[in-house]
């Protein structure tokens, strides 16, 4: 059993509530200095931090698991405590995509029949040293193929 996603994935699912909290404690500051009334702006540049930060979490950790573990011809999927197999046969397509800045990755796996977790499993690999243009991933170069095989044979 090799573990294919990031052990990170803690930190990436804490940074939005650290990045609230800086928020709410910069609104508490303008509150309590009174600076709100002489650069109401301030409230404004908050307001819209806070709803592209929503947006943006919403959008990167929608079906984000928390581990996924390769066990041969099936996949371990944790997430919250409960865990799923996906057998390589039931994956129909593997993507890999990154930021814009090319830095941070996910898979996404397409399932023929839905698991518990639904029919899409998203899931960070680990970092990569290199960068690699256009952006590859062996991880997900590796499930697609053994998924193909498995499909096949």
């Amino acid at each position: 059993m090799k573990r294919i996603s990031t052990p990170y994935t803690f930190s990436i699912k804490v940074f939005p509530f650290v990045f609230f909290g800086f928020l709410a404690f910069f609104l508490f500051l303008l509150l309590i200095n009174g600076a709100y009334q002489k650069a109401p702006m301030f409230l404004v540049l908050l307001g819209v931090m806070a709803v592209a930060g929503f947006f943006f979490t919403k959008q990167s950790l929608k079906n984000l698991v928390d581990e996924v573990d390769d066990c041969g011809h099936y996949l371990l999927v944790k997430k919250r405590g409960e865990e799923d197999t996906i057998l390589l046969s039931n994956i129909i397509n593997v993507n890999f995509s990154t930021d814009q800045r090319g830095v941070s990755g996910r898979i996404t796996l397409t399932l023929a029949s839905p698991g518990k977790f639904g029919t899409e499993i998203t899931f960070a690999p680990p970092p990569a040293v290199y960068i690699s243009f256009p952006a590859r991933n062996e991880i997900a170069e590796d499930l697609l193929a053994r998924a193909d095989k498995a499909r096949r044979g």
